[in-house]
């Protein structure tokens, strides 16, 4: 279990919905607070900003190591890691008003950090917790001042195998984090649903026993849904005005999709329920229109029963069906009408 504020993160209470804004203000504030508006409508319980400058988390120059090169990447166009980030980056001058105003809302507000600079800054801002991003998971100077701060610690675990895994976990429990949550993420942008491997959830809950979630770059909502009905406690999408505004607007959500995210993620908490048996409360009324065995033709007394007279119907007024072909070729004690169900005292033993 995680309390951050009022909200408590735990298999008994409602996936944790965060709205991850990344560049998707396309270099507007404006867009922005829409955004953070939009998220608080569509019942998100946060929002989640990346707090770097392009200069801290990379190096200004077109040497080849630092080009964009893959056709497939959705960054291509911005050729250098420099001038992608330089494009996606959040001022640090608008997190103040961005967190302001998720606070009017009623949203949960935080970032992630990437580099030590980026957590003084947002300690300065006093946010509630922290989220390392799967590209950061190795970063350990950042680990180490994250988890020094004492707050909790959601983590995404894409493109790290299970012994960096728990190489990473165990740095930031070495360094004062009580409290930690790591989420199942595939760091391909938009995730393919064959990459996803969402039964990694469990066994995750199983090695590290604490809350899992899962941070979707997946097309639409159900992969999440499904995490959940795996036990994902958290879910993070990325936001977006418009798919085609900002970055990472292609893979986000828009306002409609986060509701409808929202509302089947709780359901499918909610489905998963128990280990039980037998009828629930709001079954218990219909129970009564199973089957038994009815008199299907008028019976006189003394008449044997046949697969001619007795059929099994519904509703269960008469005997368990079960009893069907012991009961054939006895004899009636009593006249029976069509429609009456059929009991034991008829029967001549």
């Amino acid at each position: 279990m995680i309390k951050i504020k009022s909200k408590i993160i735990s298999s008994n209470h409602k996936p944790f919905i965060i709205a991850e804004l990344s560049g998707n203000h396309n270099g507007s504030l404006s867009n922005a607070l829409k955004l953070v508006d939009l998220a608080a409508k569509s019942g998100a319980d946060a929002i989640k900003l990346q707090t770097f400058t392009p200069e801290t988390i990379t190096l200004n120059t077109n040497k080849k190591h630092f080009l964009i090169t893959d056709k497939k990447n959705p960054w291509k166009k911005n050729h250098s890691l420099f001038k992608l980030y330089k494009k996606a980056h959040t001022p640090w001058s608008w997190h103040k008003k961005i967190f302001e105003r998720a606070r009017k809302k009623k949203l949960i507000y935080f970032s992630s950090p990437f580099d030590e600079t980026a957590v003084d800054y947002l300690e300065k801002l006093n946010v509630p917790i922290y989220k390392i991003a799967s590209f950061e998971n190795n970063h350990f100077p950042l680990l180490k001042k994250v988890a020094k701060t004492g707050k909790p610690v959601i983590m995404s675990l894409g493109l790290s195998n299970l012994k960096e895994i728990k190489e990473s976990v165990k740095y930031l429990k070495k360094n004062g984090c009580k409290q930690l949550a790591l989420l199942k993420c595939t760091s391909a942008y938009p995730a393919d649903p064959r990459d996803l491997n969402l039964k990694t959830i469990d066994d995750l809950k199983k090695i590290f026993k604490c809350e899992i979630g899962f941070s979707d770059h997946s097309l639409g909502i159900g992969a999440a849904i499904t995490a959940v009905s795996l036990g994902a406690t958290i879910i993070e999408k990325h936001f977006t005005l418009k798919k085609n505004v900002g970055v990472d607007g292609k893979f986000s959500s828009e306002m409609n999709e986060m509701k409808m995210l929202k509302e089947e993620c709780n359901i499918s908490r909610q489905a998963l329920g128990k280990v039980f048996y037998g009828p629930t409360k709001n079954e218990i009324n219909f129970k009564k229109y199973q089957r038994s065995i009815f008199i299907s033709k008028d019976i006189k007394k003394g008449e044997k029963f046949t697969e001619k007279n007795l059929q099994v119907v519904r509703p269960s007024n008469g005997m368990h069906p079960k009893y069907f072909e012991t009961i054939l070729g006895k004899k009636s004690k009593k006249s029976l009408k069509f429609g009456t169900p059929l009991k034991k005292i008829f029967i001549k033993y």
